[in-house]
């Protein structure tokens, strides 16, 4: 009965050690898989910050409803809701019952209400804006009166298309001569006699200028241009070479030696749009239109920023008085230079540009304003 006990173990022994075995060689020569790369999850897009909306000021004593009365100007109907006139357009809601929503005439009731929070202007009554009527059998037409958008003409007579020139074009232009009854000095319905005209058509209009003072940058010493100072406005009424023009306008007296230009007519009919420059634009005012030493509201400056600034017609911008140096004699011993700050004394806007430099108007002064003050976004 002892015999077979040993045969069972050993058999289950061989058994044992084959599994074992087949274990080994198996776990020796299978190769361990490679771990598949996990793949990076996508990144999410960081949307660009929304730009800041400009703070719009509403005046404390603004309306709720404002009929717009004749002789209105858009910079005083402005003034009676923003503090800051030029952000109008910010406000301006189109009126789909209006054809032209941007033209602004005497009868209109303008309505300022809030969406979200943010104020709104539009027109919300008066003889454009009506209920439906149908009219049977007949059709009645009623002109608008004037647009209170200022065009450029309405301000002529502060306006008097100046230029900037080049010594080239001013050496290089046409002059006048002479007048058949040898007088000095010109003005309009006088007949004169120039030169340099013997390419152009009867008929040819020109802006008569004088050459005025050279323009340079305070800061980089950089030539600008020069002032061409406008006399009036000529017709070549004879050809030849001395040629015959008539002068059809008169600014002042014309004189011998006077420059004749082409017209430049591009500024005619030109509504301005109110807007700010970019926020870190800075200039400074160069020279005083037809004035000596200050200016004051309704007269022009020239400052030296200009298209390649990216300066356009209608800019606002605000005028500061640069602070003098004092001396403090009662900071203790001794005494130290102090340096005043800046004090805003008004608004210029845009009206004219050029390359290098434009031409801009006083629209509100607190005090005289003077070459070399700094023009800032307002």
């Amino acid at each position: 009965m002892s015999a077979p006990y040993p045969l069972r173990v050993g058999h289950a022994m061989s058994v044992v050690t084959l599994i074992l075995a087949f274990l080994a060689s198996g776990c020796a020569t299978a190769p361990e898989p490679s771990p598949e790369p996990i793949p990076e999850p996508p990144r999410a897009e960081v949307p660009p910050e929304p730009e800041a909306e400009p703070e719009i000021r509403i005046q404390p004593t603004a309306p709720e409803r404002y009929v717009v009365q004749p002789g209105d100007t858009l910079w005083d109907i402005s003034n009676h809701f923003l503090r800051d006139p030029w952000y109008w357009p910010e406000l301006w809601v189109a009126n789909p019952q209006i054809p032209n929503p941007h033209l602004i005439y005497p009868g209109d009731i303008i309505t300022l209400y809030y969406v979200d929070g943010r104020p709104r202007l539009t027109v919300d009554g008066g003889p454009r804006v009506r209920p439906t009527v149908r009219l049977s059998p007949r059709v009645r037409a009623e002109p608008l009166p004037p647009s209170l958008d200022v065009p450029i003409q309405a301000l002529q007579q502060f306006l008097v298309r100046p230029r900037i020139v080049t010594e080239e074009q001013m050496e290089d232009s046409a002059y006048l001569l002479a007048s058949q009854d040898e007088r000095m000095v010109f003005g309009a319905h006088d007949r004169v006699y120039a030169r340099r005209l013997a390419d152009d058509p009867l008929g040819t209009r020109y802006n008569i200028f004088r050459a005025g003072g050279e323009l340079r940058d305070p800061v980089t010493g950089e030539m600008l241009g020069f002032e061409a100072i406008p006399v009036g406005d000529a017709e070549l009424v004879r050809e030849g070479d001395p040629a015959t023009v008539a002068l059809t306008r008169s600014d002042r007296e014309a004189l011998t030696g006077d420059r004749l230009l082409p017209q430049d007519d591009s500024d005619q009919a030109f509504l301005f749009t109110l807007g700010t420059p970019d926020a870190e634009t800075e200039g400074q005012i160069i020279s005083l239109f037809d004035a000596i030493s200050q200016i004051a509201r309704f007269q022009v400056a020239v400052i030296n920023l200009g298209e390649r600034e990216g300066i356009e017609r209608g800019h606002v911008f605000a005028a500061y008085q640069s602070g003098r140096e004092v001396r403090d004699r009662f900071a203790g011993r001794g005494s130290e230079t102090v340096t005043l700050p800046d004090e805003r004394v008004g608004l210029v806007m845009v009206f004219r540009t050029f390359e290098k430099v434009s031409y801009a108007l006083v629209m509100e002064s607190t005090h005289p304003i003077e070459r070399g003050f700094a023009v800032k976004h307002p």
